[in-house]
């Protein structure tokens, strides 16, 4: 019998244009080129998005790796021109019309698909790309979901909308309890006002939201960026309820082999910070990293606070900080234990320097992922879509983390300077900090574990890979019902 390294097959990828979707998928299609040469791969993107997969994928075997071009809409209600990815939005509140826009590349995406040289076996696409399991199920294609969120988050929005959690709800800081996870407990403004609102099922990202789920439900399975260890309960928690199939394959950060780093980086990469952070290691002083995302919108009030909060620490920090203005002599007076970087930061390699004992982060899954991976706790400071829950499960689930907001239940709200001070301080220095440190390392070397051959996550991969080579499942829905509840309508 032929192994299971040794399976032939042609796999398609469809990330969604933003490079923290991007990324994870770049990371598995390296991972499936080392453990599956056999196996070859096509990855549809745009020309602006291109240069940054292939750069990416520079030390990966890319004869059998192929780029395709799709031609992203032009002329788009609402989007300046130009405007390919996240990246390039000057606002987030213009997210779900470049989320929508994707659905204009269906034509052309399922043209090239048809024209591919090669059966297609499988098609990986991003969660937000919800039109390709239509795409998919044309040509008889198993379409899998890859997500960019926790088991956790699934299972609590799923169960918060299977219960109706948030009917009746008034106050905004109520805390309510999960009916499946009882010993979970969430406040209305966890969640953005589009999970909420009486008149979302109206507003755009609603519908965008409910056009995903429905696609994920239709799809042959779903990928995780997670591991089994992590969070098993939430990751029984579909398989019990005979939802999709799922496949825990991560942290795909865990993929990068010590040749490989990321390919982004500015020709400068092993300039400044890097040079700083070996200089506080020899010093032994511990490095707070600090950053919030690439998408972060935090208003000049706030900035303001944390930069009081983290020069009244004392403790050194690095803050990957850009386009925001800074205060006035901020830099100046922190010169000493704290930098500011505007370039390009290569978060991974910031996050495994010796140095770093904290994060001060937005909590997104990606950088929660990244950072319990390299036994790093987080001090959380959620501001937008699933970030919330992936806070209250770094502190509350995994006890590997610290909350900014400390009023009530809450893990989201305004922080003051002063709070934030003491927060630091005790992340980095304090007897909290190091109990949150250990489970951190804990989690890091269950990670770890999970990726290494015989793990949980390897052989998760080694699943999902047999099985599309080997055709033995059953072909995608070729009729996608509409989902039950509410009303979607057409969006373009």
């Amino acid at each position: 019998m032929e192994s299971v390294s040794q399976s032939t097959g042609h796999a398609v990828f469809f990330p969604f244009m933003a490079k923290g979707h991007t990324i994870p998928l770049l990371h598995l299609i390296h991972l499936l080129r080392r453990r599956f040469p056999h196996l070859s791969v096509t990855i549809f993107t745009t020309a602006a998005n291109r240069p940054f997969i292939s750069q990416f994928l520079l030390d990966s075997d890319t004869d059998s790796i192929s780029i395709i071009n799709l031609s992203f809409p032009q002329n788009v209600p609402g989007l300046p021109a130009g405007v390919e990815s996240t990246d390039t939005l000057p606002s987030t509140s213009l997210l779900p019309d470049l989320w929508a826009a994707t659905e204009l590349m269906q034509p052309e995406f399922e043209k090239q698909l048809q024209s591919l040289p090669h059966p297609v076996n499988f098609l990986i696409s991003d969660m937000f790309l919800w039109w390709t399991v239509e795409s998919a199920s044309k040509f008889g294609i198993p379409r899998i979901n890859f997500s960019g969120m926790s088991n956790f988050s699934r299972a609590i929005i799923s169960s918060i909308n299977q219960n109706k959690l948030f009917d009746g709800i008034k106050s905004s800081d109520e805390m309510i309890t999960v009916t499946d996870f009882p010993w979970v407990k969430f406040a209305r403004d966890d969640f953005d006002e589009d999970f909420w609102h009486a008149d979302r099922r109206t507003c755009l990202p609603f519908q965008l939201i409910m056009k995903s789920i429905h696609a994920a439900t239709n799809s042959y399975g779903l990928i995780v960026n997670s591991f089994y260890e992590l969070e098993p309960t939430f990751c029984n928690y579909s398989s019990d309820r005979g939802m999709e199939m799922t496949w825990n394959i991560g942290p795909l950060c865990l993929a990068q082999t010590s040749t490989q780093k990321l390919q982004t980086q500015q020709p400068n990469k092993t300039g400044t910070w890097l040079e700083w952070l070996e200089a506080k290691l020899r010093r032994g002083e511990p490095v707070l990293y600090v950053a919030f995302g690439s998408q972060a919108e935090i208003s000049s009030e706030q900035m303001k606070e944390i930069e009081i909060g983290l020069e009244e620490s004392g403790v050194s920090f690095l803050w990957a900080r850009k386009y925001e203005e800074i205060g006035d002599g901020f830099e100046e007076r922190v010169k000493d234990r704290g930098i500011v970087v505007r370039e390009w930061v290569d978060q991974w390699e910031v996050l495994n320097h010796e140095s770093v004992k904290g994060f001060l982060s937005h909590c997104g899954w990606n950088s929660v992922v990244e950072s319990l991976s390299c036994g790093v706790p987080v001090l959380a400071f959620p501001l937008v879509a699933d970030q919330a829950l992936n806070a209250r499960m770094v502190v509350e689930e995994l006890r590997a983390g610290m909350r900014t907001v400390e009023c009530g239940g809450l893990v989201k709200g305004f922080v003051t300077g002063k709070g934030l001070q003491r927060l630091v301080r005790d992340l980095v220095e304090g007897e909290k900090g190091k109990e949150v440190r250990k489970r951190a390392m804990e989690i890091s070397a269950m990670a770890k574990k999970a990726m290494a051959e015989n793990g949980s996550s390897w052989r998760d991969l080694e699943q999902l890979v047999h099985k599309m080579c080997s055709n033995k499942f059953p072909l995608p829905q070729t009729g996608l019902a509409a989902p039950s509840g509410d009303v979607i309508n057409d969006v373009h």
